[in-house]
């Protein structure tokens, strides 16, 4: 049965399983939507039929959803390139040496990051995942999160290497006119965000403390976190009880990005720090990787108040994708119920879509049993940073599957399905980072 007759004798349709992977990749063949809907291995496939099982979309939905995500610049505003494994047997044989704690860290997030370049078989991986998504750029986590310049440079300097080794594929973007350079070319690239404010903590003055911001930004970070759950310097993160808002040097951070040309992002910072960020900057303020909380009052996510001060400096919120976020269903349709909400109060110039989630290499499960046997993996406390309220919320495959990262073009889907025009869409999947990446940017032509 083709395509076609497929949909046509589906009533309601609902397409899943084997038929879903014939529906998809049959007549779209010579077609520029063919990359996202063809030759998709398992795991690909078993996302994009839990998300069309939810979105059970008609036809024509179906088509022009296609049809628009390949032709439109898409920009995640905030998430991950795809994942590699590790090497099992090298992280096994550094474990069994005597590696420090620190030293296996390192290991596992290089591996995870760059064997795309120097594994055949992780290259295969992340190529397919970028085709199936039909992503063009990432807002890429490229600094881990806290405050040390030196701890900061360590996956800045992954992802310079991943895009030097990888440009006929995959290139670093440093203005706006760069991503639509790689969308003109077919290929992919990466914008770049630090995830925390470099800092010396030396607090000799407010400009000597400040002076590695501007580094940073030369470097090709172009957005950073302003706090990352805890309180800093800067201000409140979204984890503390207390909501106290920026400091005085917080205040001083947020002059001095706008003056550089870094975007704000306020996604893992307080309410109230959220609030003054956006009420201070003189420039788009973002929350890149959040939610409604008019839908859902989680610590991550931004109440109206918020949302409409970043609105007000011509920002957006990007709605993520992990389910105990979004709540509801958990799934596409509750991650689509938070872009509605946003978009019909704030208006659609002022929400995007920063998944926070990556797809990882069919590969890791394997690897990672391999390094287990050194007896890696051991019950660790949890990073301070990193505490979460308790969670109740069940997260089931299926939630976290229909919402997965090579599933981008179900998202543009969805969105045809809830009555979107094309020119607001476009704006949606990449023309909202766009627009505030170019009014970012600093005597540079964009």
């Amino acid at each position: 049965m083709n395509r076609r007759n497929l949909l046509r004798s589906a009533a309601p349709l609902v397409v899943a399983g084997a038929a879903a992977k014939t529906a998809l990749a049959q007549s779209e063949a010579g077609s520029n939507t063919v990359h996202l809907t063809a030759n998709l291995n398992p795991v690909i496939q078993r996302c994009r039929d839990a998300g069309l099982k939810i979105l059970q979309a008609s036809q024509k939905d179906l088509e022009r959803g296609l049809e628009l995500h390949a032709n439109s610049l898409v920009f995640d505003s905030y998430g991950f390139s795809p994942r590699s494994a590790i090497d099992g047997d090298a992280m096994k044989k550094a474990a069994l040496a005597g590696a420090s704690d620190i030293e296996i860290s390192d290991m596992r997030e290089d591996m995870s990051m760059t064997q795309c370049v120097t594994n055949a078989r992780e290259r295969e991986e992340y190529e397919a995942a970028w085709k199936a998504s039909g992503v063009t750029c990432i807002f890429q986590n490229a600094g881990q999160e806290g405050q040390d310049p030196m701890v900061l440079l360590k996956r800045l300097a992954r992802f310079t290497f991943v895009t030097d080794m990888m440009r006929d594929f995959v290139s670093k973007a440093a203005t706006p006119g760069d991503v639509e350079a790689a969308k003109k070319a077919g290929k992919h690239c990466l914008y770049l965000t630090g995830n925390g404010v470099p800092l010396t903590q030396d607090w000799v003055s407010i400009p000597d403390e400040l002076r590695y911001l501007r580094v940073f930004y030369e470097l090709g970070i172009r957005m950073m976190h302003l706090t990352y759950q805890r309180r800093n310097m800067i201000g409140d993160g979204c984890g503390e009880t207390a909501n106290a808002g920026l400091s005085d040097f917080g205040r001083a951070v947020i002059k001095e990005m706008n003056r550089v040309g870094v975007i704000p992002d306020c996604a893992h910072s307080g309410w109230q720090t959220s609030l003054e960020a956006a009420q201070l900057s003189e420039k788009p303020c973002v929350a890149s990787h959040s939610i409604a909380a008019g839908i859902y009052a989680h610590i991550r996510s931004k109440p109206d108040e918020v949302i409409k001060a970043i609105a007000d400096t011509d920002g957006y919120i990007g709605i993520c994708c992990i389910p105990r976020f979004l709540r509801g269903t958990g799934d596409i349709s509750a991650f689509l119920d938070h872009i509605d909400y946003v978009a019909k109060k704030f208006g659609v110039d002022h929400v995007a879509i920063g998944t926070d989630v990556a797809y990882n290499s069919r590969n890791a499960g394997d690897e990672n049993k391999k390094a287990a046997a050194s007896g890696l993996g051991g019950r660790k406390r949890s990073a301070f940073r990193s505490l979460w309220p308790k969670v109740t919320f069940k997260t089931t495959p299926e939630m976290s599957d229909s919402i997965a990262w090579t599933n981008w073009p179900l998202f543009t889907v969805g969105l045809v399905q809830r009555g979107y025009t094309d020119e607001e869409i476009q704006k949606i999947v990449g023309g909202n980072v766009m627009r505030v990446a170019r009014a970012s940017m600093v005597d540079i032509a964009a």
